[in-house]
């Protein structure tokens, strides 16, 4: 590239995201299928979890780019998951800043398995600083499944890693098979990732592929997904397409005035959702 050009380029990406790292323009991260296939090799591993209700109703408490540093409006967050009974919570991505000292940092303050199950999807931001060794190494996964048990009924909850912008042809793959093969067998289908689909603000910035995007509105449609979350524009917004409800979550951020939560609650044919305020 014309050095005469760099440095324009530059300022056009820094401000295209007021939450840029600069060392993500000139270190890599590794592709989303290897990711995927690291992913793969841990749930062949531990398995995929389910998690029993001994009720008819339940929550599920789910946040995103809370940017490890800070950690007091975390805490908060599962404080209330845990005062709530939440059945479980979800991390959906950049929740550090990809840096060891962030990840260590977040894994002081995350509760025990046995006090809050919590499940995790790499971010954008995550993933900087060779942040993936770290990820794995702390949550394992970013490409699985889980699923609650009521007394009557069973509902899935898929986890995908779009941290780079895109699912990859081997995770799209396993998702179009995951639903082709059990999603008929649940009540309820909600799909957690990072990267919103329909962006709120033009950035450069891990932006959707069309051809992915018209792949996945496709298959929303065809099996009947409930509820789409996603995080990753600090903004909330809420869509529907279809019978999909499309969430675009705040940032959880301790500098953010506006940071929130979703709190995410199924009873029997219904599912509502409410965003809680720090």
């Amino acid at each position: 590239m014309n050095h005469k050009l760099l440095m324009p380029v530059i300022l056009l990406m820094l401000s295209s995201c007021d939450k840029m790292e600069m060392r993500g323009f000139i270190t890599f991260y590794e592709d989303v299928n290897e990711r995927f296939e690291q992913s793969v090799e841990w749930n062949d591993l531990h398995g995929y979890t389910e998690i029993s209700i001994s009720r008819e109703s339940y929550s599920l408490h789910v946040m995103g780019d809370s940017h490890v540093g800070g950690t007091k409006n975390l805490d908060r967050f599962f404080r209330e998951a845990m005062d709530e009974d939440a059945a479980a919570v979800i991390l959906a991505g950049d929740i550090t800043t990809g840096q060891q000292e962030d990840y260590n940092r977040l894994a002081a303050h995350l509760p025990s398995q046995d006090s809050l199950i919590c499940f995790a999807v790499a971010g954008n931001h995550d993933l900087y600083f060779h942040g993936w060794k770290h990820f794995y190494s702390l949550f394992g996964s970013s490409s699985y499944f889980f699923v609650v048990h009521t007394d009557r009924e069973s509902d899935l909850f898929i986890c995908l890693d779009t941290g780079g912008g895109t699912l990859g042809n081997k995770q799209l793959t396993w998702f179009k098979q995951l639903l082709e093969s059990d999603r008929n067998n649940y009540r309820h289908c909600i799909v957690f990732t990072h990267n919103n689909l329909f962006r709120l603000r033009p950035t450069t910035s891990t932006n959707p592929m069309t051809e992915e995007l018209d792949v996945l509105v496709d298959l929303f449609t065809r099996y009947n997904i409930d509820m789409v979350v996603t995080a990753h524009d600090h903004k909330r917004n809420t869509d529907i397409l279809g019978n999909t409800t499309h969430i675009i979550m705040d940032a959880l951020q301790d500098v953010n005035d506006q940071a929130s939560f979703l709190q995410i609650s199924v009873s029997g044919e219904k599912i509502d959702y409410s965003f809680v305020e720090i």
